[in-house]
């Protein structure tokens, strides 16, 4: 897959996520505390949409680092470090925030 659909694909993934998150975490139906956060992380479905949310936040990101470094001649050359710097903090980020969401 080309880096141009993957940047489509988890844009059209955030707007999906975002406007789920923002419904549920942000407007909820009660008083909106702390504690009704809590009660929400609770169910694994809320907990594979927050990592969903967080996986395409963090490929979309990443891809357009990608091309914003590698459309630069002079940097074009580096591609190869570009990607594995990219993916190595990718994999890192998706780990931590993962370990958040699914510990709480």
């Amino acid at each position: 897959m080309k880096i141009f659909q993957v940047q489509r694909i988890t844009a059209v993934a955030l707007l999906l996520f975002m406007f789920m998150h923002i419904i549920v975490m942000h407007y909820p139906p009660r008083e909106m505390e702390y504690s009704n956060i809590v009660y929400l992380m609770q169910f694994p479905g809320m907990k594979v949409i927050e990592s969903l949310f967080l996986l395409s936040v963090l490929l979309h990101a990443l891809t357009g680092s990608y091309v914003v470094l590698t459309d630069y001649q002079a940097l074009s050359r580096l591609r190869k470090v570009f990607v594995i710097v990219l993916t190595l903090a990718g994999i890192a980020a998706f780990y931590w925030g993962a370990l958040t969401i699914w510990t709480w």
